[in-house]
């Protein structure tokens, strides 16, 4: 199983600037279907997306973030973002790996990881959670 697609609420005004940030992180905007065009815009890595839904009030959650793998090398991701005038927070290197957290302009948390996590034994089957 693969996760497609997350749906982030943002600002009209902040549109621009979500789909450059994201654009740090290796996503390109890509057009949505034409019955959505004018109510968000989109950018995709490989086969995920992150849907920016337009809304006046976004809901923001303070705590919950979405999380993506830096692309090559790590530090030069981290580097741009800082160039770009985002605060990057370095994180514990859970598994081995760098990670940080940092803020899209819309004020989405953000986790950046230098690495997928490995040796994570998961569950096989729903009986297992």
């Amino acid at each position: 199983m693969t996760l497609q697609h997350a749906s982030l609420e943002t600002r009209p005004g902040d549109v621009e600037a979500e789909v450059r940030f994201w654009g740090l992180l290796g996503f390109a905007p890509v057009q949505p279907p034409e019955g959505i065009a004018g109510r968000a815009a989109w950018v995709q890595s490989g086969t995920t997306q992150i849907h920016l839904l337009l809304a006046d009030d976004p809901d923001v959650p303070r705590r919950g973030h979405v999380a993506v793998v830096a692309p090559a090398p790590y530090e030069d991701t981290v580097a741009a973002l800082r160039a770009a005038g985002v605060e990057v927070e370095p994180r514990t290197a859970h598994w081995g790996a760098p990670r940080a957290y940092v803020r899209s302009p819309g004020g989405h948390r953000v986790e950046i990881m230098a690495a997928a996590p490995v040796g994570v034994e998961l569950p096989t089957s729903l009986v297992d959670i």
